[in-house]
């Protein structure tokens, strides 16, 4: 099933209806709609279609390789771009659900503030982990290389990233009150990704997305004896638009990073709940 035929209208509340931004609006502030925003409107919609398209030939790539990952359409909430479309993926670990994270991508053809270009992508991620795990200083440093050595390596281009990193602790009380404390990290980010580049930068921001809940379920970043995702030969990065500055040669994010400081000493695959 194709992620978006059409774009969804920014409004609040019910389900994503086909119309783009400035349609059955006042777009030219007189309570009717320009006449000769239609080519402009056109072209918008036509920008979107062809990132769509590219995110769905990267979630196609990916679930072709990973049967640890089920990757499915989310409704993208509104009023956020003229243009969204979201996908939601879940992790699993031995037969049992071990993360999940939702991605948005938003275009606005008039940009935003903080923006560096027309499209922005927006990511989120959980997974439980063990206390101890939660405790540690380093996991907000070590989530958030996570994410910045899997965009270096598959979406180099990406600008003006933030975001946070969340240590979750959920405890129960009244008729909850047996059930034990549960502890969780919880990253949300987002970046721009090269308008220059847009098929490469998008297909390379799901796999990055994806790396970043492999390495926070404890999963592989790439599943062993599966083919490499992505494009043979791709460089790393562009002029220090991103912002992390981790190298990670050959490997997807999951497989390092963590590995040499704090956070990681019990590893991106261990210490978390069965």
């Amino acid at each position: 099933m194709r992620l978006a035929e059409t774009p969804a209208t920014a409004r609040a509340g019910g389900d994503a209806e086909a119309v783009p931004a400035g349609q059955g609006a006042a777009a030219d502030g007189t309570g009717f709609a320009a006449t000769d925003s239609a080519p402009s409107e056109a072209t918008d919609s036509a920008a979107f279609a062809a990132a769509v398209a590219a995110l769905e030939a990267a979630r196609d790539a990916l679930t072709e390789v990973r049967d640890d990952l089920e990757i499915e359409d989310w409704p993208a909430p509104k009023r956020l771009a003229p243009y969204a479309i979201a996908l939601e993926a879940t992790a699993y670990r031995d037969g049992q659900e071990a993360g999940s994270a939702k991605l948005m991508l938003l275009h606005d053809p008039a940009g935003q503030d903080g923006w560096t270009g027309t499209f922005r992508v927006v990511v989120q991620v959980h997974a439980d982990v063990e206390e101890e795990m939660a405790a540690d200083p380093m996991l907000g440093e070590v989530g958030w290389s996570w994410l910045t050595d899997a965009l270096d390596l598959h979406a180099p281009g990406y600008g003006a990233p933030s975001g946070t990193v969340t240590r979750v602790i959920t405890e129960g009380y009244g008729g909850k009150a047996d059930e034990p404390p549960s502890t969780a990290f919880e990253l949300r980010a987002s970046w721009c990704p090269d308008d220059e580049q847009l098929d490469d930068e998008l297909g390379g921001a799901v796999f990055a997305w994806c790396d970043l809940l492999a390495a926070a379920a404890g999963l592989p970043a790439q599943p062993p004896g599966t083919r490499v995702l992505g494009r043979p030969g791709r460089g790393r990065g562009a002029g220090g638009r991103g912002a992390g500055g981790h190298g990670t040669g050959q490997h997807g994010a999951g497989q390092h990073g963590a590995s040499q400081r704090g956070a990681s000493q019990h590893g991106a695959g261990h210490g978390r709940r069965q």
